[in-house]
C-alpha cells in the first residue's frame, strides 16, 4: 500500500479559491458517515436524523464530551459538517474523507459570514442549526492529513472559512440522503 502524500502548507493554501467557490446555499451532501464506536466509520446512503439520537446509530451520545461537567453527549455537537471542497483538499479523494471524523460532508460554503451561529439549514426532511461549540483539528486530524494540515484548517483563515468544519443539532427530526441539498432558512 503506497503511503499517502500530506500536503504542505503552500499547497493547502493554494486550494482556497477552490473551496471559496463552495455554494452560499443550495449545497449537495455528498457523504454521510456513521460512526458507532471509536475508529469505525459506516458510509451511508441515507440516514434518520432524531432530536435525541443526532444521526442515529451514531456513537455521539454515548462517547459523551469532555465539554460538559457530567461528560455527557453535548448536544451542541450532535452533528459535525466538514465542507466537501476542504475535505477533498486534506484528504485527496472521496474515500478518505470519512477519516476526518465528520459525519455530514457538504458542498456549502460554511464559513462564519454565510452560516453564522444559528442559522438553520434544511436538509432533505430534517432541519439541523448551526451551534457555537468550534470545531478544530486534533493529533487524529495530525495523524491522518499532515501536522501542515491542522495548521491550515486551525489559520485565522481556516477558522474563518471553517475549514476544519462546524458542529450543528437537529431541531426537527426527519430523513436525509447523499444528493440531498442544504439550504438555508
Amino acid at each position: 500500500m503506497e503511503a499517502v502524500k500530506h500536503l504542505t502548507l503552500a499547497e493547502l493554501e493554494a486550494g482556497l479559491d477552490e473551496i471559496r467557490q463552495s455554494p452560499k446555499d443550495g449545497g449537495v451532501l455528498k457523504l454521510i458517515v456513521c460512526r458507532p464506536r471509536t475508529g469505525e466509520r459506516e458510509i451511508l446512503l441515507e440516514a434518520e436524523l432524531t432530536l435525541t439520537e443526532g444521526l442515529v446509530g451514531d456513537g455521539w451520545k454515548t462517547r459523551g464530551s469532555s465539554s460538559t461537567p457530567d461528560r455527557s453527549a453535548n448536544p451542541e455537537t450532535q452533528l459535525t459538517i466538514m465542507n466537501s471542497r476542504a475535505a477533498t483538499l486534506v484528504a485527496h479523494t472521496q474515500d478518505r474523507w470519512s477519516l476526518a471524523g465528520d459525519q455530514l460532508f457538504i458542498d456549502l460554503d460554511l464559513s462564519a459570514d454565510n452560516l453564522p451561529l444559528g442559522t438553520r439549514l434544511a436538509l432533505g426532511s430534517a432541519i439541523i442549526e448551526v451551534t457555537a461549540p468550534p470545531h478544530t483539528g486534533c493529533k487524529k486530524f495530525v495523524s491522518r492529513f499532515g501536522l501542515d494540515a491542522m495548521h491550515f484548517v486551525n489559520s485565522p483563515v481556516g477558522n474563518q472559512l471553517h475549514l476544519r468544519g462546524i458542529n450543528a443539532r437537529v431541531v426537527q427530526p426527519g430523513k436525509i440522503r447523499v444528493a440531498d441539498v442544504a439550504k438555508k432558512l
